[in-house]
């Protein structure tokens, strides 16, 4: 595999993920009203063939978001309602047996799940045990499903958003660390602005219909992930990135004393690699063929976020996670 942008080719590429993501952006303002960010985010994740955890209140128009995502890149949707009594085959699929018209023989015959799909909304994700969690789970890190020891191909691209609901925990199966850890963002929703609010009431209490037009296809998006993964980094950029993953283990000499104080766990390799496809894929997204360390800073509260563990000192002081990286980003 190529480790450089140096062909014509891949630089007519990056002009075109440049152009496209303005539209596509454009197009999710037809239906969306602010959430740049979210948006920004969302698309930086898809492009490094990552997955997302989205936390918010209800009525943030998540499954809104995600399924205009999903029809302006022309990729399949399929939205999971996770509920207690959820089975895998309910997400992956079944066997039936199926009976021959002529022979009267009888053979048994995959249908596939709803998780055969390109976006795949895993709506309030620890509403189910953790037997149904670990389904998805494994197809988001094999892009493949087996049943009865015979295994079927997801659809490429395949991308994963996973919700949850903060205010109610009542009910819930908590994801643990290790599949959190598989989560390439944690990203959460805000409140709209007073006057965003406003957009969206007159917007969605109107007669007002958007006509959503296709920017992209799945072939193209496999050729832009394809792109970020050749795109070149600077050695002081990932050792930047390693550096604060580093620094966030509290078992590290070189540690700050506020990391040691507050922090149980630290950020294991993988935010380092995410770090780094996430600065990639940002500097592609603007049209430039190499990251920078700011590039890095950009992506880190959605890395670091799930990935740092708290101890009883920094909750009695009221310190989350993202003051943690915050105060990291200051001193860094």
């Amino acid at each position: 595999m190529k480790d450089n942008l140096n062909s014509v080719d891949d630089v007519k590429l990056v002009e075109k993920l440049n152009h496209s993501i303005k539209k596509i952006k454009s197009e999710i303002a037809k239906i969306i009203v602010g959430q740049d960010q979210i948006i920004d985010q969302l698309i930086i994740s898809l492009l490094s063939k990552g997955h997302c955890l989205l936390i918010g209140v209800p009525g943030l128009a998540k499954t809104l978001l995600i399924k205009t995502l999903a029809e302006v890149m022309d990729l399949k949707f399929s939205r999971i309602q996770f509920t207690p009594d959820l089975m895998p085959s309910d997400i992956t699929g079944t066997e039936i047996i199926e009976e021959d018209q002529i022979t009267r023989k009888r053979n048994f015959r995959f249908i596939s799940g709803p998780v055969f799909a390109n976006v795949i909304l895993a709506d309030e994700i620890n509403r189910t045990p953790p037997k149904t969690q670990s389904a998805l789970l494994e197809a988001m890190q094999e892009h493949k499903v087996t049943a009865a020891g015979v295994t079927y191909q997801l659809p490429e691209p395949f991308f994963v958003l996973a919700t949850q609901n903060p205010i109610e925990q009542e009910g819930t199966y908590p994801l643990p660390e290790a599949q959190l850890d598989r989560f390439m963002f944690n990203l959460w929703l805000d409140y709209p602005s007073f006057e965003e609010e406003i957009k969206i009431v007159q917007t969605t209490t109107s007669g007002y219909k958007a006509e959503l037009s296709k920017v992209i296809t799945a072939d193209e998006i496999t050729l832009f992930q394809e792109l970020v993964r050749r795109v070149p980094v600077a050695d002081n950029v990932i050792e930047f990135a390693v550096q604060i993953s580093n620094m966030t283990r509290p078992e590290n000499g070189k540690s700050p004393k506020f990391i040691k104080d507050w922090i149980s766990w630290g950020a294991g390799p993988r935010a380092s690699q995410y770090l780094i496809l996430g600065a990639k894929t940002r500097a592609v997204i603007d049209g430039r063929f190499t990251p920078n360390i700011a590039d890095v800073k950009s992506v880190l509260i959605p890395v670091l976020r799930h990935r740092i563990i708290t101890n009883f000192s920094a909750e009695a002081e009221g310190i989350k996670p993202v003051d943690v990286i915050n105060r990291l980003l200051q001193d860094n």
